[in-house]
């Protein structure tokens, strides 16, 4: 397997970084550096696949309004496009680019950290252990940060929705339920995206071993891993991602039932009831379509942001 994965990397040859193991952090590689590179990938990837995150919460809504139903991404997206605009694609950006900077600044410090500690970067040895646990610590630090930015992203992304900017949707989300409304789904959250980076970083850690051994930077090599990484942990946690979405766009429900759900459980009952276990696959596909290439880039840009700052630090 290893020798087939190396040779569909064509002749990419990994670039030796003087003196350090790329793979872990060199003594002076200071925290403030760690996380400009984790700002620059979350920034990276939610801008440039935010289109599709927004049909991924169009096509998850149970009971949407009736401009807002859709048999698939394809026509999602032409019908999104031709009755709202191609601006519309974009509607909630705002919330994102505000909110990825610092959560995945938080994200990829943590892990790091984490890693370290635990010592990930030790030899060439493989460290799954290590790679599972720092991700899911870097989750748990940074969704606390963003879970707010999300829910404000995700009524501004619905069909029909009234807010034109955060400041007019985070006002009214707090008027009319208050401060437990921007964390009503930190619970869900974490159970979903704990067992996603868990699973994401542990399957991007191995494949790198294989593609990379030499653990040099490659761009190709981290691209590669990062989506195959991606669409394996987005596949398994897609139930998790439906319950959420159904929490955090409760508030713009028509359906009462939805409008008072209060937790997971609760969540997960109500999309059994009313569409059966295909409901927790909602929207499967373009959470894949987005995940792959998302976590393709966010790789992509933080490994080039970690060599860049270890390139340039005794300049």
């Amino acid at each position: 397997m290893q020798a087939s994965l190396q040779q569909t990397m064509g002749d990419h040859v990994p670039v030796a970084v003087e003196e350090y193991d790329y793979e872990g952090l060199p003594p002076n590689f200071t925290l403030v550096e760690n996380m400009a590179a984790g700002a620059f990938a979350g920034i990276a990837e939610h801008t440039l696949m935010y289109p599709f995150d927004l049909l991924k919460t169009r096509l998850q809504i149970l009971n949407p309004s009736p401009g807002g139903l859709y048999t698939g991404v394809s026509n999602a997206l032409s019908t999104i496009s031709k009755a709202e605009g191609v601006g519309s694609l974009w509607r909630g950006i705002s919330s994102v680019v505000l909110g990825a900077g610092p959560a995945h600044a938080v994200y990829f410090a943590t892990y790091e950290a984490v890693k370290h500690a635990m010592g990930g970067n030790n030899g060439n040895e493989h460290h799954p252990l290590a790679a599972a646990t720092s991700g899911a610590c870097a989750t748990i630090a940074s969704d606390a940060l963003m879970n707010p930015f999300d829910v404000i992203k995700q009524r501004m992304q619905v069909h029909g929705s009234v807010y034109r900017s955060i400041a007019q949707c985070t006002r009214n989300v707090y008027k009319n339920e208050g401060l437990a409304a921007f964390y009503v789904s930190y619970p869900t959250t974490l159970c979903m995206t704990v067992p996603f980076t868990a699973l994401q970083f542990t399957a991007y850690e191995s494949l790198s071993k294989v593609i990379n051994p030499s653990k040099g930077y490659d761009p190709v090599t981290h691209c590669v891993s990062g989506a195959l990484a991606g669409a394996f942990a987005a596949g398994l946690t897609t139930p998790l991602d439906v319950i959420k979405t159904l929490l955090q766009t409760r508030g713009t429900a028509q359906d009462a039932e939805i409008r008072s759900a209060k937790g997971l459980i609760r969540a997960a009952s109500i999309i059994k009831r009313q569409h059966g276990y295909a409901g927790f696959f909602r929207g499967l596909r373009p959470r894949i379509i987005t995940t792959m290439p998302s976590t393709a880039i966010c790789w992509s840009s933080y490994e080039m942001a970690k060599a860049y700052f270890i390139r340039h630090q005794d300049d």
